[in-house]
C-alpha cells in the first residue's frame, strides 16, 4: 500500500492513484493540470489553500488504504 508524506509530490500523488484529485479539488486545488502544481508538495500546496497539511496527508493516506494502493 502507498503511503505519502508532506514532501510528497502533488505531481507524483497523482501518478500513485489519480483518483485523489477529488479530495483535492474538494479542498479548493483547481490548478492540478498547471505545471507549478505538479512541483508543490502536499504540504506546500495545502498551506497555500489554507488546510493542515497533516490533516491533508492522513486524508490522502486514508483514501489509499481504503483504495488498496
Amino acid at each position: 500500500m502507498a503511503q505519502v508524506t508532506g514532501d510528497t509530490m502533488i505531481g507524483e500523488l497523482l501518478q500513485i492513484d489519480e483518483n485523489i484529485a477529488p479530495i483535492l479539488l474538494n479542498i479548493g486545488m483547481h490548478c492540478l493540470g498547471c505545471p507549478s502544481s505538479q512541483m508543490e508538495t502536499i504540504e506546500q500546496a495545502a498551506m497555500v489553500h489554507g488546510i493542515e497539511p497533516q490533516s491533508l496527508v492522513d486524508e490522502i493516506n486514508d483514501f489509499l488504504a481504503k483504495d488498496g494502493k
